[in-house]
């Protein structure tokens, strides 16, 4: 393998992602202005995004599918040039329809990328670094909201709503342009074959996935750590923490830069630990779940505004779901062969973005309600209609938790029941204790060359 090749490779489609999760999220930092544009509800208002995560969720199955027969590299250059195109018609729109069809072929562009760039680095990449490299591809691809809170939020607001959003398209022809000429599918010489499929065969191949519990597990998994944070970035996190605790827009802009900072500390930590700890990867997305659940039931039981290094603690619990997310794929990865990696990884993906999806838009169906209803004697964004808006975070937690722990039982009992013939198992545990005897060694060899 020709490890410079690889390098840039991942570089191009870690920079594709960066661009694809800033397309994603611009939309969250611009919902105020948006409401003043549109003369649009909350309700109106979490119908953009929700919108978009529906397209981006019901086309993860399909995208899937189509990574495994048009490779990589088609789809990345595709997604980035549908996303330049939604952008573009967001900046001229002037009603909430037009500007919904801007959002839809965001959030189309975006569901092709991040399949398309996990399915490159088992092929560019010994197995050993798969976990750590799927970890750094999701964090490092969360600098993208740093664009949309810093560069592009103020663009919007010192240039305008139409140049802010022109500037998202040229940043989506870019990554477009760098993906078409720099990918590719697959080291010389190594090219697995795209084989074209009939329909029998993909909905087959679905099915296998499908029926796999592991890729079940994976999807759950990512459906109870992922959501949350999401809802929090894209939607109704900057509205909480300005309309509702009061903080001023720069202090929420910094804390919802956090997300970015855990994901980088904490993200080649749960990768390494995956990586040596295959066995306990549920164990750890229950913990992460359990911890979310703490947070929001503190901040919301607060009498008042809640003090803000509470709200930075919210913050960074939040943004560990989206490193342990990724675990989900992990998943896909151990229990599918190679050349279903991408309808497996589709399957998983969807988890947490219907999660977030259903979340945000039941978050703004009840401040409407409390709105109208004279909940709030302080409008639409009063802390008291967040408090029991958010509260519906917590049916969905619960879920989640029940079914990774339903799951992961059913995993255990095959597992005992068929014995012998469960090779993805005996293939991770004998992974895990490779990659144990590697990483000691690797350790042994750097402390010698320390020494000379």
């Amino acid at each position: 393998m020709n490890s410079r090749r690889a390098w840039l490779v991942w570089g191009v489609g870690v920079f594709a992602y960066l661009i694809a999760v800033t397309q994603r999220t611009s939309f969250g930092v611009a919902g105020l202005v948006a409401t003043d544009r549109f003369d649009a509800s909350a309700s109106a208002l979490s119908a953009f995004t929700v919108i978009q995560l529906v397209v981006y969720a019901g086309l993860q199955i399909p995208v899937g599918v189509l990574v495994d027969r048009f490779g990589p590299r088609v789809m990345i250059a595709t997604g980035a040039a549908l996303m330049a195109v939604g952008q573009l018609q967001l900046a001229a729109a002037t009603s909430v329809p037009a500007g919904v069809v801007g959002r839809v072929f965001v959030g189309a562009g975006d569901a092709m990328t991040f399949i398309a760039v996990i399915r490159l680095i088992p092929f560019w990449f010994p197995p050993r670094k798969v976990p750590v490299l799927t970890q750094m591809t999701g964090q490092l691809g969360q600098f993208g909201q740093l664009i949309s809170i810093a560069p592009f939020a103020f663009v919007l607001h010192n240039a305008g709503w139409s140049p802010a959003f022109v500037g998202l398209a040229a940043l989506g022809v870019l990554a477009c342009i760098l993906s078409a000429a720099l990918l590719r599918n697959a080291p010389a010489g190594a090219m697995t074959p795209l084989v074209a499929m009939g329909l029998k065969d993909t909905w087959t191949d679905l099915a296998t996935a499908w029926r796999q519990p592991g890729t079940r597990l994976g999807m759950w998994s990512h459906f109870a750590t992922q959501f949350a944070g999401n809802v929090f970035v894209l939607t109704w996190g900057y509205p909480f923490l300005v309309s509702g605790q009061g903080l001023n827009p720069a202090t929420a802009s910094v804390l919802l830069s956090l997300f970015v900072v855990v994901g980088l500390v904490c993200g080649p930590f749960l990768g390494s630990w995956v990586g040596r700890h295959p066995l306990r990867r549920s164990t750890l997305v229950l913990a992460v779940a359990a911890i979310t659940i703490a947070a929001w039931a503190v901040v919301l039981l607060q009498p008042g505004p809640s003090p803000l290094w509470l709200l930075v603690v919210l913050v960074l619990v939040l943004a560990l779901g989206g490193p342990a997310s990724m675990i989900g794929f992990d998943f896909a990865r151990t229990f599918n062969p190679s050349h279903k990696i991408g309808t497996a990884t589709g399957i998983v993906n969807v988890g947490g973005f219907f999660a977030a999806l259903v979340t945000m838009y039941m978050i703004g169906l009840i401040l409407d309600l409390l709105n109208g209803a004279g909940f709030s004697s302080d409008g639409l964004y009063s802390l008291d209609a967040f408090r029991v808006a958010f509260s519906f975070q917590f049916l969905v937690l619960g879920i989640g938790v029940v079914a990774v722990v339903v799951l992961r039982r059913k995993v255990r009992s095959s597992m005992a029941q068929l014995g012998e013939r469960v090779p993805p198992w005996r293939e991770v545990v004998a992974d895990s204790r490779r990659r144990r005897l590697q990483y000691r060694q690797e350790q042994r060899e750097e402390r010698q060359s320390r020494k000379r």
